[in-house]
This record gives C-alpha cells, sequence and structure tokens, in this order.
C-alpha cells in the first residue's frame, strides 16, 4: 500500500515536476531545442516503414510557376511517386523500393469512394487510383496489401510543397547525367554533367519520364538518384543545424492530417536517428517488373510484378535484411531491360 506521504509517492511528484520544467524550459529556447525533442516515432524491433508519396497537385503554384515549369491545370488527383522507405532496427540501413504508378492491383469489395460516398465493388485499378479513390488511408491500405509490410508512417508531398523544400537549400540539390535531357512536355533541359537545381526545374527533373527513352522507369531512376543527393545535403548541412533541420521538416511535411502522417518532430526525430547514415548504408530498388498486361477497360495499360521475386523483396525488408541480390536472368519482359530488379547503393548515384 502506498501512503499519500510516502518516500515512493514523493519521489514521483519530483520526477513529474522535472519533467514539466524541462518541457517549459524546451520552449522557452524554442525549435532549435524542440528539434531534438522525444517523439513517438516508432521504433519497431524488425524496422520502421515509411510510405513516401508524391500527390499530382498544384495546389497553391501560381500561374506564372505553372507556365515557367510546364505543369499544366489538370490534376489526376493521383499518387505518381510511390516509395517504401525501409528503416531498419540498427538505424544502420535505409532501403527505398519504388512502386511504379501504373502497377496492377484490385480494390477490395465495398471500400468507399471518398469522391462520391458510394460503395464499390471488386475491381482491378492502377496503385495510383488508390488515393483518388479512398485518401491516405485506402493507400496506405492498398501498400500494405500488395507488399504484406506493415506502414508505420505515411509522408505526403504535393508540387508546392516539394520545390519549397528543395529551396530551403541555397545552391539547390545537385542532379547528374551522362546524356542530354530534353522533354518537351515538363520543359526540363539538362545537358550532360552535373548541376544544382532549385525547386522548380527540381521538379521538372523528377517529374520528366520522355527526356531518355526509359518512361516511367526512367522517372523513377530520376528520382531516387535525387532523393541519394538530397541525403547528403541533409547529411553534410541541415543535421548540423537543428533549427534549420526542423524548418525543413516543417516544410516537407506541410499541415496533411492522413492517415499515420508523420509528424514534424517525428521527422526530426528520424533524421536524428539517421545522423551517422551514409551513402554506403542506403539501398534503391524498383519492385520486379514481369512485364505489361494487356489493357483493361476503364483501367488502361498497367505493369505486372513478378509476385514470386516481388515477395523475396519484401520478405527480406520484413525480417529487417538487406534488399537481396538481383537473379543472374533478367526476369522483365520489358525492351531493354527497364523492369529489371537491381539494388543500387546510394553511392553510386552521388553527383560530382
Amino acid at each position: 500500500m502506498n501512503f499519500p506521504h510516502s518516500p515512493r509517492r514523493a519521489r514521483h511528484r519530483l520526477r513529474r515536476r522535472r519533467t514539466l520544467l524541462l518541457s517549459t524550459a524546451l520552449v522557452a529556447l524554442g525549435t532549435g531545442a524542440l528539434a531534438w525533442a522525444p517523439s513517438d516515432l516508432p521504433a519497431p524491433k524488425k524496422g520502421l516503414n515509411l510510405l513516401v508519396v508524391g500527390i499530382d497537385s498544384r495546389e497553391g503554384v501560381t500561374a506564372a510557376e505553372k507556365k515557367k515549369y510546364r505543369l499544366g491545370s489538370r490534376e489526376c488527383s493521383c499518387t505518381d511517386v510511390m516509395m517504401l522507405v525501409h528503416v531498419s532496427e540498427k538505424n544502420d540501413r535505409v532501403s527505398v523500393v519504388s512502386l511504379p504508378r501504373d502497377s496492377l492491383t484490385e480494390f477490395h469489395e465495398g471500400h468507399v469512394d471518398r469522391r462520391t460516398g458510394e460503395k464499390h465493388k471488386a475491381h482491378p485499378a492502377k496503385i495510383n487510383s488508390a488515393w483518388a479513390e479512398g485518401g491516405s488511408s485506402f493507400t496506405v491500405e492498398t501498400v500494405e496489401s500488395m507488399t504484406g509490410l506493415p506502414v508505420h508512417r505515411y509522408l505526403e508531398i504535393d508540387f508546392r510543397r516539394f520545390m519549397d523544400t528543395v529551396d530551403v537549400f541555397d545552391k539547390g540539390v545537385p542532379v547528374c547525367t551522362k546524356i542530354p535531357l530534353k522533354d518537351s512536355v515538363t520543359g526540363l533541359d539538362l545537358k550532360a554533367g552535373s548541376k544544382s537545381v532549385k525547386g522548380g526545374e527540381a521538379l521538372q527533373y523528377v517529374r520528366s519520364r520522355r527526356a531518355d527513352g526509359k518512361m516511367d522507369f526512367g522517372r523513377i531512376q530520376k528520382q531516387q538518384l535525387f532523393l541519394a543527393n538530397l541525403h547528403r545535403n541533409l547529411r553534410d548541412g541541415l543535421l548540423k543545424n537543428p533549427t534549420a533541420l526542423r524548418a525543413f521538416a516543417s516544410t516537407l511535411r506541410g499541415t496533411d492530417k492522413g492517415e499515420r502522417a508523420i509528424s514534424v518532430t517525428e521527422l526530426v526525430g528520424l533524421a536524428g536517428r539517421l545522423k551517422k547514415l551514409g551513402p554506403a548504408g542506403t539501398q534503391f530498388a524498383t519492385v520486379p517488373i514481369a512485364g505489361f498486361n494487356a489493357t483493361i477497360a476503364g483501367v488502361g495499360s498497367t505493369l505486372a510484378w513478378d509476385k514470386k521475386y516481388a515477395a523475396e523483396v519484401f520478405a527480406a525488408l520484413r525480417a529487417d535484411k538487406p534488399l537481396p541480390k538481383p537473379h543472374p536472368k533478367q526476369s522483365s519482359e520489358i525492351p531493354q531491360g527497364l523492369g529489371e530488379y537491381r539494388p543500387t547503393g546510394g553511392g553510386r548515384l552521388l553527383c560530382a
């Protein structure tokens, strides 16, 4: 039995008082101190899974920016970028697996269309339309169903937020190419070599899929290269400045209230966990693709995953292991080997 004035109760009151004083001190010190405050970010025994999606949304983009960067005015209300990011339990490895937007899936019966409020029957669909039909929660559910992995946190980025986040870096983010890249749709025009790009031009780069003849696979490769170089910028600069890091996280995070949306404090906490992670600890790959499906009425042209091969990849992540090595023989029927699963270390994607 604990009595009202027992030493045990007194120690408990003292701990609560110290906690309150610490919280007050952090608030008084400002965002620099708050940047390293504890968060509720999970630390699962088999690693943390973060789903990062890029939304085709022009909200907040000016008319001048739309014209300059050839963004157009039509929005598809879909996720044109989908990356499953696995952070190992020991925070010594990050594996990024891109999920092509045209991947074929099937939405289960009874899901509610947020646009109409109607319940749908089961039907085939592209993975990137999950957001349009059911928002972030249905997107998470769809990815979990297709990969067999739990999604612990979700990060959603639109055009405005992407440009503003890149512009946090005074010199932008480096990108590089062995051949000139010119895309008449996005307006991308890069000479061979390396160049640092700021917000609008960076958006042109990660959106381009016609400059190199590699379709959406080329766009995914550009996105992975961009992310690897963005990570270097963070490691070499913002991670050393808590106040700047929190400003970066706030810009990236925005005000999204989606299911399992990662918070600003959690983003900063994740950066803190990974502050010692170098390029050698990062891996990038695209889910193994078998080929194109026959055109489906109401859906269009879609990609089929190599289910057995993809299961191996996601099983490795479930076990908190590195991405498996590629099979010795080409598995994809897509020309030029674009659908190949071939993990690439982050160091190989860094620009000079």
